[in-house]
């Protein structure tokens, strides 16, 4: 049996799963899977989070993927980080760097079961600025020469894909390699507030060939973190990966407040498996959820099952079919033969499944808007006027009862 075959019914723990610490975050990127911004007061605490660990370390997870929000802005971040490194559960974590002083690099760099990902979306300021927010450019560089200087090497430069970066894979080939780190590509999905930049920041069709091109050419040197098999059905030549959506199956997202989704981009109660605060822990949710053991099912191609590219690209992917409207046994919305387009026409305005929870700064909720959020090279448009707290759905500010780090407090 191919070891795919083994994962599409489902394994007993996961390989390595996604951790959102908190919704907290400094950035309000316009893409934000998660539509962090404000901290969660419900957010599991120190000891429950340790709890996790310990499943964790029970089933023999090999890693997690830890993110947010910005996780480094939990006072407890560094302390869940040595916890679970000493019992043996690796860490990868995503960051947008804005912690990452000197003396972490030092420590990070001297811990072998830590990774990190510096998190960047443009080659150039003003492309990055405009998606990331004012100076973030120049505090992911920081990190990374921070980390580089420390002697860490291989860390992770995180990109997510969009129409105005997709012509810049080559100079972020060159950061990445100047800094002794490996560049990962990841695909833009309709998730969080990527929902409303979507049509907007999805690349072309134009710039979905080219980036096929580009990953074939690069090998195994670029990682993908499987986000891109759909582009499969252009060639005969298959990316590296997996090539399986791995929601349910391979892997999960623990969210803030201890809530299970099958997948980090597909943060809807739809989706949602259970909760790690209820008896069996998250063990049991990953073990005997229904919603798991469905997805574990053999699964219908639907639509897509009579296409000769079925084969190689599986019909896409489950979050960005889910969140722009389409069946998930049709075609995914960027697929590569254009089977998506007629399916895309027929969804109505305002009609496609909207994200669960918004935690973003701005306070007035994306259901009350109009159209989409304009995004606007060297220009970020500017926040509605503030409502009423009472109004917020996540009230709390993202750094409400967070001590200062003392490592950061000291080089400040």
């Amino acid at each position: 049996m191919r070891l795919v075959d083994h994962f599409e019914s489902g394994l007993d723990a996961p390989i390595c799963l996604t951790w959102e610490l908190t919704y907290a975050c400094n950035l309000s990127c316009v893409h934000c899977l998660s539509s962090s911004g404000r901290r969660d007061p419900r957010e599991l605490t120190t000891d429950e989070c340790k709890a996790v660990i310990d499943e964790l370390q029970r089933m023999q997870v090999f890693y997690v993927n830890i993110g947010g929000g910005e996780p480094t802005v939990r006072p407890d971040f560094w302390e869940l980080l040595d916890y679970a490194t000493t019992h043996q559960v690796g860490v990868k974590f995503s960051t947008n760097g804005v912690r990452l002083t000197s003396e972490r690099a030092r420590m990070l760099a001297a811990s072998d079961y830590v990774d990190v990902q510096i998190s960047l979306d443009g080659a150039t300021a003003e492309v990055n600025d405009a998606v990331r927010g004012p100076g973030s450019y120049a505090t992911a560089l920081t990190a990374m020469r921070n980390l580089a200087d420390a002697g860490m090497r291989d860390f992770k430069l995180s990109v997510v894909v969009t129409r105005q970066n997709a012509g810049q894979l080559d100079a972020f080939k060159e950061i990445a390699d100047a800094h002794g780190a490996q560049l990962r590509l990841t695909r833009l999905r309709p998730a969080g507030r990527g929902a409303d930049v979507w049509d907007e920041l999805h690349p072309t069709a134009a710039q979905q060939r080219e980036l096929y091109a580009w990953l074939l050419a690069h090998g195994e040197t670029v990682l993908t973190g499987d986000s891109f098999f759909h582009l499969n059905a252009l060639g005969t030549t298959a990316l590296p990966g997996l090539n399986l959506c791995g929601a349910g199956r391979v892997v999960c997202l623990i969210d803030p407040v201890g809530d299970v989704y099958a997948c980090p981009f597909a943060i809807h109660d739809e989706f949602l498996a259970g909760n790690v605060r209820e008896e069996g822990g998250f063990a049991r949710v990953w073990r005997e959820s229904e919603l798991f053991a469905s997805l574990r099912a053999p699964q219908s191609g639907g639509a897509c099952a009579s296409c000769s590219a079925y084969d190689a690209c599986r019909g896409g992917c489950m979050a960005a079919k889910f969140f722009t409207g389409l069946p998930l046994d049709g075609p995914d919305p960027e697929c590569v033969k254009g089977n998506a387009h007629q399916a895309l026409a027929s969804v109505g305005p305002g009609s496609a499944p909207r994200p669960t929870g918004d935690h973003s700064h701005r306070t007035t909720p994306r259901t009350a808007r109009s159209g989409p959020v304009p995004v606007t090279i060297g220009r970020r448009p500017p926040e509605p006027a503030a409502t009423p707290v009472e109004d917020r759905p996540c009230e709390t500010s993202p750094l409400a009862g967070f001590a200062p780090d003392p490592l950061t407090a000291a080089a400040s």
